[in-house]
């Protein structure tokens, strides 16, 4: 196997008993820790109306985080789209770019309450799944619905507290063309009229598109010869169909010249299996709270989790999740891992830990990074 990076997603999450604040003092002590490790970038995810997720802005996060590391790239993983202007999303990362340049990455997502619709139908070039495995074993388990989540009340009230009054959201491809439009510097209004973005134009960032489907998300990112990241820990039953639409769709770009992909995984590890199963106890009820659409919970304690009357609709509901998150030694997660990358083709991993104490979480990623720099992977020497 090809040498392969590995980089940070995180949530800013609050564990129960503890505060945003805390919460986003943990997130930059990691941030710093995964540079030290040898992470190859450190993202921020977007989420609202969570009370366990400190994760609102992800460019405040990122300028209060360039600020406490000198070398590691950042990231979005994503703007939500949905409730944001192509201008307001230059001008926040041109705003971080001036004072740290060439440090980001601006990863966009069509998610932020937008209501479904204008999704493309996705290619018929899915790698084939058998009796829920990929070709190489990686478990590809069967497809959840979102419907429930995207006709709650909470998330038509988070849309509703994002937007203006009376105003909609701009088609996803055209908002995509006017971000790099303004980037670039070639943005032209249907009447003629130039706009500058200034900090902004010609702000030295990476763009990527996120996506959890070979739909409209692959669709523009390979169609503008864009990077593009998948998430096998959002929705790990159609990460095969997401990248394999991308790259169907690839067209090469000024910037890229062949498909670029990153893929996600939750993982914990620990020094062995059953303190790594320890530490997960409570991911399953912190899913639970996100797909009853309540809003991520705060972290629970092992304690906390076992105490939860869980029901058959419950564990239903959580099954794909928990089915495939990577818990475990540090050669058991490395090994799952390099299943998912072979079974992707992905050209670096995004591994995303949650566990209830902190020194839990940077441990897990310290034991990932020294597995990994062992088997010849991106983490050099701390």
């Amino acid at each position: 196997m090809s040498d392969i990076p590995l980089g940070v997603l995180d949530l800013a999450p609050i564990s129960s008993g503890s505060t945003a604040a805390d919460a986003l003092r943990n997130s930059i002590d990691l941030a710093r820790h995964a540079e030290r490790l040898g992470y190859a970038r450190y993202w921020f995810a977007e989420h609202h109306l969570n009370p366990g997720v400190a994760g609102t802005s992800p460019a405040v996060v990122l300028a209060l985080t360039a600020a406490a590391t000198s070398t590691i790239r950042l990231g979005s993983g994503a703007v939500q789209l949905g409730h944001r202007t192509a201008l307001s999303t230059v001008e926040e990362f041109g705003l971080i770019d001036a004072l740290h340049p060439g440090r980001f990455d601006l990863g966009l997502g069509r998610s932020g309450g937008r209501p479904p619709g204008g999704q493309a139908s996705p290619p018929a070039t899915a790698t084939p799944v058998v009796d829920g495995r990929a070709p190489n074993g990686l478990l590809i388990p069967p497809r959840f619905s979102f419907e429930r989540l995207l006709g709650s009340p909470r998330i038509a009230l988070q849309r509703r507290l994002l937007l203006l009054p009376d105003a909609t959201s701009q088609d996803y491809a055209e908002q995509i063309d006017d971000i790099l439009a303004l980037l670039a510097g070639t943005y032209r209004s249907p009447e003629g009229v130039e706009a500058h973005v200034v900090p902004g134009e010609g702000a030295d960032v990476d763009v990527w598109i996120l996506g959890s489907s070979g739909g409209q998300s692959a669709e523009v990112a390979g169609a503008r010869g864009l990077r593009f990241a998948a998430n096998y820990h959002v929705s790990p039953a159609t990460v095969l169909e997401a990248v394999d639409g991308y790259r169907a769709r690839f067209k090469p770009s000024a910037s890229l010249d062949a498909p670029y992909v990153s893929v996600s995984a939750d993982v914990v590890v620990a020094e062995d299996d059953a303190r790594a199963r320890e530490l997960a106890t409570g991911y399953g009820l912190w899913v639970r709270s996100i797909r009853t659409a309540e809003g991520a919970i705060p972290f629970p304690t092992p304690e906390e989790a076992r105490a939860h009357a869980w029901t058959d609709e419950d564990r239903a509901l959580v099954q794909d999740r928990v089915d495939t998150q990577f818990v475990g030694s540090p050669a058991r997660v490395a090994d799952l891992l390099e299943q998912l990358q072979e079974a992707t083709g992905a050209d670096e991993l995004l591994v995303t830990t949650i566990t209830h104490d902190h020194t839990d979480r940077v441990r897990s990623y310290e034991l990932l990074a020294e597995e990994w720099r062992r088997r010849g992977h991106s983490a050099p020497s701390s």
